[in-house]
């Protein structure tokens, strides 16, 4: 495992995360404050590690494979902890369409990559402005209490994750029409 720069920084952001549990459930002073602090760090370390790993000549094939998963482990984990304190129908169907679709585009590039075509599965423009508003909503989310909270900001907030999650669908659809070639193509191959 090459440790430099980039890579310590997705090490990072795992560590980051049982941090993040434990700040978000011990109740403390402005512990979701600090909770969605914690995830903004790890969101700017998401955007750094690549840039530097891109910049440095510091890309290696086990921070190509960690920095999705501690990318997907973040958000997933956080919108678990979310849905909790967010219990509404609306909050949990797009939850469980962000996590869907995580789990669905990895799955199909891992199948992609045993193919040989993971390069029709690369992340698109959509999938980046999804990814931006769905750490903007995150961030926003865990540092609001919906509980003693129901200002405009919460709304905003929740307005901002649902058009994460419509995104999410869109990006998921480019993703599996870019693949869809590949896959018709294994079908009938003749």
């Amino acid at each position: 495992m090459p440790l430099n720069i980039p890579n310590t920084l997705t090490i990072l952001r795992i560590l980051l995360i049982p941090v993040l549990v434990a700040v978000f459930y011990v109740p403390f002073h402005n512990h979701l404050v600090v909770a969605a602090g914690i995830f903004a760090l790890a969101a700017v370390t998401d955007w750094f590690d690549g840039y530097l790993a891109r910049r440095l000549g510091q890309m290696t094939a086990f921070g190509a494979f960690l920095d999705p998963v501690a990318d997907k482990l973040m958000v997933s984990i956080t919108l678990v902890l979310l849905v909790e304190r967010h219990d509404t129908l609306l909050f949990t169907l797009a939850a469980c369409v962000i996590i869907g679709r995580e789990i669905v585009i990895s799955a199909l590039r891992e199948w992609m990559a045993e193919l040989g075509e993971r390069t029709s599965v690369a992340v698109s423009y959509v999938g980046k402005v999804k990814t931006a508003f769905q750490m903007v909503a995150i961030t926003g989310l865990l540092a609001i209490d919906p509980a003693t909270n129901e200002s405009w900001l919460l709304a905003l907030c929740y307005l901002v994750l649902y058009i994460a999650a419509v995104l999410t669908l869109w990006s998921m659809f480019i993703y599996l029409k870019a693949a869809w070639h590949v896959i018709k193509d294994r079908e009938n191959p003749f």
